[in-house]
């Protein structure tokens, strides 16, 4: 018990001092996540990563918590997802490649003389799909740590119950990593998670679950290991089902504005409050998990897990292309005098006085109206002095067609013709 406390403390204190760290290394190499608002520096995974890992090994290198054969193989095979991770944050690998990385490394995890053979394989892609799942949680600040902290507390709970101490202590360790990687990645983020830790985090805890259910039936084990990860496999669901035939023309866990947080944000939600919701349910989610596996709940408990989790995903559906509240319809014309955007307006005409005109016959075909009172005039610059107004602002109206010019021909005096012959 004494133990559990030092290292969870030692974790915790390891990663927000290494994610504090990180983050002018990452600022000075451009490791950036610039698909978000603002450019956030990554290697926050490396951290959660680093503390993990040492502290894990520390306590099995000292004997106070040695790890056993399948949790000792579990750590090494999770950093070396994290190991690809970081390599696809330098280099922008493609997720297939990351998926078969996940695949390959769960071959050596999964327990195949518990579980059977296809059950066993099973298990291996389900563990890959959960650490790309678990990829695409990091769209928002500060939600891939909230759902893996709460997570790891179900998942150790599980682990603890089937009497696995080591497995306990390694995810306690993970969900005090964790919190202390939130202390910089809660909105606004000041680092992010980036592949490293988000694929680390996935694939540890599905191998988690995954050895905490071996020997279950397969029906109530899927039951369990779906309510233990029902908030990425509805996140990932959403983005499927949103992108449709687009899917096979790009890849689908690239970030786009379809995962949950950014539809809740749609809703008027602020990023703090859809982290909060979301993590919210996550809990009773994995509160319905642990049950099921304790034995207080039947494996049907899953299914209402799985009612709910479709249901919200059909209802986020609809707020696609819905602009939240306040938000302002932007739009970009060319002005020719300014260049810049022109906001709020469908007229084309820039808010600084000039305003449009019937048109009017003649050489350039609109004429310039003084402004009127309240109006500003705006004086044209050199490089456009001597052109029409529509020349100046890019703005091309209406012109009336002149009348065709007659001839004058016969308008000759009889002087003329007869002199000419």
């Amino acid at each position: 018990m004494l133990y559990g406390i030092v290292t969870a403390i030692t974790a915790l204190l390891l990663a927000a001092l290494l994610s504090a760290l990180l983050r002018t290394p990452a600022l000075r190499l451009g490791l950036v996540d610039r698909r978000r608002v603002r450019p956030v520096p990554l290697l926050g995974g490396v951290a959660v990563v680093a503390s993990t890992c040492l502290v894990a090994a520390a306590g099995g290198w000292t004997g106070a918590a040695p790890l056993s054969d399948p949790v000792g193989g579990l750590l090494v095979a999770g950093a070396g997802v994290a190991l690809l991770g970081l390599a696809a944050d330098l280099w922008r690998l493609r997720t297939r490649l990351l998926l078969v990385g996940a695949a390959v490394a769960a071959a050596f995890v999964v327990p195949y003389d518990e579980t059977g053979l296809p059950a066993g394989i099973c298990a291996v892609v389900w563990i890959a799909c959960v650490a790309a799942a678990f990829r695409g949680l990091d769209h928002a600040d500060g939600l891939a740590g909230t759902v893996g902290v709460v997570t790891a507390f179900g998942v150790g709970a599980c682990a603890a119950a089937e009497v696995m101490d080591d497995l306990a202590v390694l995810l306690s360790v993970l969900a005090a990593a964790l919190t202390g990687f939130l202390m910089h990645n809660w909105p606004p983020a000041r680092i992010a998670f980036g592949a490293c830790g988000s694929l680390f985090t996935g694939f540890v805890l599905a191998s988690a679950a995954v050895l905490t259910r071996s020997g279950y039936d397969s029906l109530s084990s899927a039951a369990v290991l779906f309510a233990l990860t029902a908030t990425a496999a509805a996140d990932a669901l959403l983005v499927l089902l949103s992108r449709g035939p687009a899917l096979f023309r790009r890849p689908a866990p690239r970030r786009g504005p379809e995962h949950l947080a950014h539809r809740l944000r749609r809703l008027g939600l602020t990023p703090p409050g859809a982290t909060v919701l979301l993590g919210a349910g996550t809990f009773s989610a994995v509160l319905v998990g642990v049950l099921v596996h304790t034995g207080w709940l039947p494996w049907t408990g899953g299914l209402w897990v799985a009612g709910v989790a479709l249901v919200a995903v059909l209802a986020l559906l609809r707020v696609r292309g819905a602009r939240r509240p306040g938000e302002t319809h932007h739009t970009r014309i060319r002005t020719g005098v300014h260049g810049a955007p022109v906001t709020g307006s469908r007229t084309g005409v820039h808010r600084t006085g000039l305003r449009e005109t019937p048109p009017v016959r003649g050489r350039t075909g609109v004429r310039e109206v003084p402004p009127t009172r309240g109006e500003t005039a705006v004086r044209a610059p050199r490089s456009t002095r001597g052109q029409s107004t529509a020349q100046a602002t890019g703005r091309h109206p209406q012109v009336a067609p002149r009348p065709p010019r007659q001839s004058t021909s016969a308008q000759v005096s009889e002087s003329l013709r007869v002199r000419d012959g």
